[in-house]
């Protein structure tokens, strides 16, 4: 059941979709969206926090296309509210849905660092490095306060641990402290994730990420800091935003970027219905040319799950968007990847050297 026109202010989706695993769907009653107060304003309902009490925080992945082998996601859902986000469906595997409930009901893992430390204590770990997160952000707004992911942090630089992390969030920029002597021991990496330079694009389509201004001067700051700066310029969108890509990897290169990734928009489950009625929306008139532009980057579907072309697309629009990346990562000097990380400084939580 979505609100009226689906939107609900400060957030990417006023969409509450059926879960594919449920058999029973709750309708919410749209009027209780409004104040009383102020009957034309959309008020949106408060986020809700909820803990988590699985015993175990680490995830291996075997995907061939992520590469990384084991990540850690201290929250479930994202207040973010990114209105494309490929993560939305996870949430309905708690029983939720992947539209309002996605942004709205945030699971804690308020146990990840001592987690993560029971995980990195175990005789076979050999410090292999771990990805925060991977599926939903690390530094989403309630980390301001809970201060997870700086705990987890602050483990990896004790024991001297690997770690690399992608945010949309200039909330990281309050442990630089952490990972700029995490970066002398070249023990981690930061992945910032930025989708267009339009401030008001921005606001719609991430309402709760910060800005991109504030995103690339975080990006400055962390590379003045000696900290390894990835900009992965993610999701291009063809028909909404693929046009900013020269622009978004030469302001990369402008605010210390070593390297610069890129992605076409996948809009897995019920992401697809969505961000199509995102679209239906704020862009309506463009809506079908974005939507069949996005078909022909993924063999005629919104969404190809193929492991061999589920990041890059296909076709002729895709490989077009591909070229002009390369073409101007290249003329960035963007092109030549991250430093690499070193696994073998790893020292075990009880300080005692492996021998073996």
């Amino acid at each position: 059941m979505s609100t009226p026109n689906n939107e609900i202010k400060g957030r990417g989706t006023g969409e509450n979709p059926k879960n594919r695993f449920e058999k029973i769907q709750i309708e919410l009653d749209a009027e209780a969206l409004y104040s009383d107060e102020d009957e034309g304003s959309k008020r949106g309902p408060k986020t809700e926090f909820f803990d988590d009490l699985s015993e175990s925080v680490i995830t291996e992945n075997n995907s061939p296309d992520i590469p990384y082998r084991w990540s850690i996601n201290p929250y479930r859902g994202c207040e973010h509210g990114c209105s494309y986000c490929y993560a939305r469906p996870y949430h309905e595997f708690l029983g939720l849905n992947a539209g309002l409930d996605f942004e709205q009901k945030i699971i804690v893992k308020r146990k990840a660092p001592e987690l993560v430390r029971q995980w990195i204590s175990k005789p076979k770990w050999t410090g292999e490095r771990l990805a925060l997160s991977g599926v939903t952000d690390p530094y989403q707004p309630v980390e301001a306060k809970l201060k997870i992911t700086r705990q987890i942090l602050e483990i990896m630089l004790q024991t001297q641990h690997c770690v690399t992390m992608i945010t949309k969030n200039a909330l990281i920029a309050r442990d630089i402290d952490l990972l700029s002597e995490l970066a002398q021991k070249s023990l981690t990496g930061i992945a910032i994730s930025i989708t267009t330079l339009d401030a008001d694009l921005a606001r719609i389509m991430e309402p709760r990420t910060s800005s991109p201004a504030a995103r690339f001067r975080t990006a400055r700051e962390l590379s003045a800091a000696g900290i390894p700066v990835h900009v992965n310029i993610a999701p291009m969108i063809p028909g909404l935003n693929d046009h900013e890509l020269p622009q978004l990897i030469q302001t990369a290169a402008d605010h210390g970027a070593r390297s610069v990734g890129m992605q076409i928009v996948r809009l897995p489950g019920a992401v697809a219905d969505i961000f199509a009625n995102w679209l239906e929306q704020h862009y309506s008139t463009q809506k079908e040319k974005i939507l069949n532009r996005i078909r022909a980057t993924r063999e005629g579907k919104l969404n190809n799950s193929d492991f061999k072309s589920r990041m890059r697309g296909s076709g002729i629009l895709a490989e077009s968007i591909i070229q002009t990346f390369k073409i101007w990562s290249k003329r960035c000097k963007l092109d030549g990847g991250m430093p690499k990380l070193d696994e073998s400084k790893f020292i075990p939580p009880s300080g005692q050297l492996r021998l073996f």
